[in-house]
């Protein structure tokens, strides 16, 4: 028998247009002689909608809000209800197998969408509350690496209510702790949202008060001098990790820019490395996934310093992108999963968790 999916895509985020894309090639890697697709987009405005059209190429449009079949949608929180959708005063409901949610950042990313499906007993692809949670915020993440004895990046946190009395006092704090350039980073986005280098004690503010309309938690890091990469891991009990990836961004950094919108960055498969220190990078990209709690899949980024190829934690993404150029299917491909089998095994690891 067909299992019912549903796709989650959209959301409220910065990360609201990643998510379209990556919910396209989602849509289009899955088999309609195995599925039973229900594709279930959220506005930014936060109305969801069961799209009633065929051609996933007018999502990264956004012209897929304005199908005349769409429909007002919902996934109830009472058990057995599953997919409700709105047809005048009807209301028409799907029990659904498994969702497979591409939200990337807030209210997708963060554990919240995860905590909706668990009270309605629906399994779901990726990481489970808790996991979600603390990968999303970038401060709590380091906090476990730490506990774990990971090596990262130093860092420091700054809080955003604090910039406008003290922000002289935060600058001193990170020009006594920090050597420039620092990246300064809002603890709950992803995709690079409102990431910045900075070079001087006036890029700092700057780069502060711009990470602040993100998010009240900012992360202020020490810059690691290495090559980028980034490593793919599935699994539940017995996670498996890919092979690794390296991002030549092309420009000051890996940032939004670099990631969705100029042809500047270059990714490596596999990544320029020694093998040694490969297949180092995939036994810690297991243990970090291992220590935050994560089930399903995630992506894992490090730096390889270029003085003595020393592995630096970056950071985990639990929803990452899975657009066409994203490195999470390109690496497991890479490593012998076609991107449509790919799909097939991280549902059945949602039906088993």
């Amino acid at each position: 028998m067909k299992l019912n999916v549903c796709v989650l895509f959209g959301g409220m985020s910065p990360e609201h247009e990643v998510s379209l894309r990556s919910a396209e090639s989602v849509l289009n890697n899955m088999d309609p002689e195995k599925y039973n697709i229900f594709p279930v987009g959220i506005t930014k405005e936060g109305n969801w909608l069961l799209y009633g059209g065929a051609d996933y190429s007018l999502l990264p449009t956004g012209q897929w809000q304005d199908h005349p079949n769409n429909r007002p949608a919902a996934i109830s929180p009472v058990r057995g209800q599953g997919l409700l959708s709105f047809e005048g005063d009807s209301v028409v409901r799907e029990q659904i197998d498994v969702v497979f949610p591409v939200i990337h950042g807030e209210n997708g990313e963060d554990g919240a969408i995860q905590g909706l499906l668990q009270l309605a007993g629906i399994p779901y692809v990726g990481p489970h509350i808790s996991a979600s949670a603390v990968a999303m915020d970038k401060t709590l993440t380091k906090l476990v690496a730490d506990n774990a004895g990971i090596t990262q990046a130093k860092w420091l946190l700054v809080r955003n209510s604090e910039l406008q009395n003290r922000m002289d006092d935060i600058l001193d704090t990170v020009e006594g702790k920090f050597p420039y350039p620092v990246f300064v980073k809002p603890a709950g986005t992803g995709s690079s949202v409102g990431v910045s280098k900075a070079s001087n004690r006036e890029e700092l503010k700057d780069a502060l008060l711009s990470a602040g309309v993100y998010d009240e938690k900012i992360l202020v890091e020490e810059f690691i001098d290495g090559h980028e990469v980034e490593v793919a891991v599935m699994g539940n009990e017995t996670p498996v990790a890919s092979e690794v990836g390296e991002i030549d961004s092309g420009a000051e950094f890996y940032d939004y820019d670099a990631k969705y919108i100029s042809d500047t960055s270059v990714a490596y498969i596999p990544a320029r490395i020694p093998a040694e220190i490969a297949e180092e990078l995939r036994q810690q990209a297991v243990r970090v996934y291992t220590a935050i709690g994560c089930q399903g899949m995630s992506r894992v980024d490090f730096f390889v310093t270029y003085a003595d190829n020393r592995v630096v934690f970056n950071e985990i993404n639990t929803i990452p992108g899975f657009t066409s150029i994203s490195m999470y299917p390109k690496l497991f491909v890479a490593s012998g999963i076609p991107y449509n089998e790919l799909i097939d095994r991280l549902l059945q690891l949602a039906m088993e968790a």
